[in-house]
């Protein structure tokens, strides 16, 4: 099947579970689907173990045909991303900048080298070895909130302003910090050697610097041209091309693509929106990126529940992912704790943040997109199973329970 069919397939399934979902399951849309997708990936496996028919070479070679990684990586989330920052304040971001910064960077190293730790030292325990570095991918990997299930559960979850400014803030930042992290120890396992303190720093000024300095200028290319004109059609125009264009640009100067599709987004959404759009204009654009994000998130978790066709079934394996689950959440929870400490100077959250912060971090499509694109081989199916695991429990379990939880600690105010 060419890309075409393959989008065609994807989309209608997406339709047709989110329709069902809708008149039959009620649950949360994104949740939903996922759980339907995931039925749907279970009985083509079921059919596979009984002999009903071969999943990798008729219902399942089509899906197979899919790189997941690139697909999210390189097309979804630029446009999940923008989307998802047109809808921030910038003053409010702002005001919180020293606990975002600080989650979203220090919380991060600090979760990788925790989670890989642990994980390197349990695993032999469990019938199986990874070695260190691997270990260490995936708690980089694991360790950055989602932007895309974050931002998804963030419009129904009640929580207040402030606690929802800083999880959507390093939600949308601190990927870009993740994804350095990965890639500097991902270079370990292909070359073979440790690299220095100076070539990492230059890794992290390339991406992250150069991916906010780029963001800032498609920004503010977008400013200027949307001040030139009233016409909402090609005003929405204009930010498609920021997207598709910006991203593309960023991966041909090494630079974070994320980064600077969330600085773009934001420049956008708060100057564009009060200086250079017209009511009309506004209007359109809101709907437009709305239906643009709630399309490409239906179809995102349809793709990561088909995505269990694809995962090793290995019972150590499938017992090191339920085992992982209380480690990243306790991880999560003392990084959380510690970098809230940092900011406690400047910035001050409620007596029940670090508990909301860490039930409402969500892993999503970017921890399994990271953890597909390793090296084939044995500790890539190792990692993508317990990947999958972690992911699967926090979006279902956490992102049901969210509520519930908010309720009985308070909304954070």
């Amino acid at each position: 099947m060419g890309l075409l069919q393959i989008g065609a397939v994807l989309v209608s399934l997406a339709a047709v579970l989110a329709f069902f979902n809708y008149r039959v399951v009620g649950l949360p849309t994104t949740i939903g689907v996922m759980l339907l997708s995931l039925v749907v990936s279970a009985a083509l496996v079921a059919a596979d173990f009984f002999g009903v028919l071969d999943i990798r070479e008729q219902a399942g070679a089509w899906w197979l045909a899919i790189d997941f990684n690139k697909t999210l990586m390189d097309g979804m989330l630029s446009f999940l991303l923008f989307a998802g920052a047109l809808q921030v304040n910038l003053g409010d971001l702002w005001k919180h900048r020293f606990s975002i910064g600080v989650l979203a960077s220090v919380g991060v190293v600090l979760s990788t080298a925790i989670i890989g730790g642990v994980t390197y030292v349990v695993a032999p325990f469990l019938g199986f070895e990874l070695p260190l570095v691997f270990c260490l991918l995936f708690g980089a990997l694991i360790s950055p909130t989602d932007p895309i299930a974050v931002l998804a559960l963030l419009k129904c979850a009640g929580v207040s302003s402030e606690l929802e400014t800083n999880i959507t803030g390093e939600s949308l930042f601190n990927d870009g910090v993740a994804v350095v992290v990965f890639l500097a120890l991902l270079g370990l396992t292909r070359a073979g050697h440790v690299e220095g303190a100076g070539e990492i720093a230059l890794l992290f000024v390339q991406e992250v610097a150069g991916g906010v300095l780029l963001g800032l200028a498609l920004g503010a290319l977008a400013f200027w041209m949307l001040r030139q004109m009233d016409d909402h059609q090609v005003e929405i125009l204009v930010t498609l091309a920021v997207v598709l264009g910006g991203y593309q640009l960023a991966a041909a100067l090494h630079a974070s693509g994320p980064l600077a599709m969330v600085v773009a987004g934001l420049l956008v959404g708060n100057q564009g929106r009060m200086f250079a759009m017209s009511e009309t204009t506004r209007a359109h654009l809101d709907i437009f990126w709305e239906i643009v994000d709630e399309i490409l998130n239906t179809v995102l978790f349809v793709m990561i529940g088909l995505e269990m066709i694809q995962i090793t079934l290995d019972g150590r394996y499938l017992l090191a992912g339920v085992l992982a689950i209380p480690l990243v959440l306790i991880t999560r929870y003392g990084c959380v704790s510690a970098a809230l400490q940092l900011v406690r100077p400047w910035h001050r959250l409620g007596d029940n943040a670090s508990a909301l912060l860490t039930w409402a971090g969500l892993r999503g499509g970017i921890s399994v997109a990271l953890a597909l694109a390793l090296p084939a081989g044995e500790a890539r199916d190792t990692i993508v199973t317990i990947t999958y695991c972690v992911v699967l429990f926090s979006i279902v379990g956490q992102g049901l329970t969210v509520g519930p939880v908010i309720r009985r600690l308070g909304r954070g105010d």
